[in-house]
């Protein structure tokens, strides 16, 4: 017998992790990579716990996409968050977990420690990695530096968001 793949019955959600301040060109890149998600179909998954990856979502929104806002406290009447929908998890920082379940793929721009926190997750639950290179911060050198010496997921760097789709096309991401 033939065993096919199962439907999907919903296109395909990707993370958009990390940090980057307003004025940079991490943060740019953060705001034409969610507007190009939507663009093309992809649901944002997002925190919205820094400027980058709140920009990504409200770009996605402007877009026409769909956003998923996992937010780490238990309100849920936040009348500023960038979402179609709204998750408060109520486990601080432990959301980071669900942010990296969350995504058939994660975005990773610029980082911190949390940023750091989601992608060694992502990375444990095989979740291919697509770090924003060329424009500074921590995930310039994820591909070069990855969080362990297993290879547990793919790391597709990008630089614009012409590279991002291709990324995205590389690991049969297409929605």
């Amino acid at each position: 017998m033939n065993k096919q793949a199962p439907l999907r019955r919903h296109g395909f959600q990707i993370s958009v992790l990390g940090s980057a301040d307003p004025g940079t060109s991490a943060f740019e890149q953060a705001a034409l990579a969610g507007e190009k998600l939507a663009q093309l179909g992809y649901t944002v998954v997002s925190g919205c716990g820094s400027p980058a990856t709140r920009v990504a979502a409200e770009r996605a929104l402007a877009a026409g996409g769909r956003v998923v806002s996992v937010v780490p406290h238990d309100q849920i009447d936040v009348a500023d968050w960038p979402c179609s929908v709204l998750i408060p998890c109520g486990m601080g920082d432990a959301r980071n977990l669900i942010m990296a379940l969350s995504a058939d793929a994660c975005l990773v721009i610029g980082g911190r420690a949390g940023t750091i926190s989601e992608v060694c997750l992502a990375w444990l639950h095989r979740r291919p990695l697509l770090p924003l290179i060329s424009h500074g911060g921590w995930s310039d050198g994820l591909q070069d530096n990855p969080p362990d010496d297993r290879d547990l997921a793919p790391i597709v760097p990008w630089a614009s968001v012409t590279d991002l789709e291709a990324g995205l096309r590389s690991l049969g991401l297409q929605s």
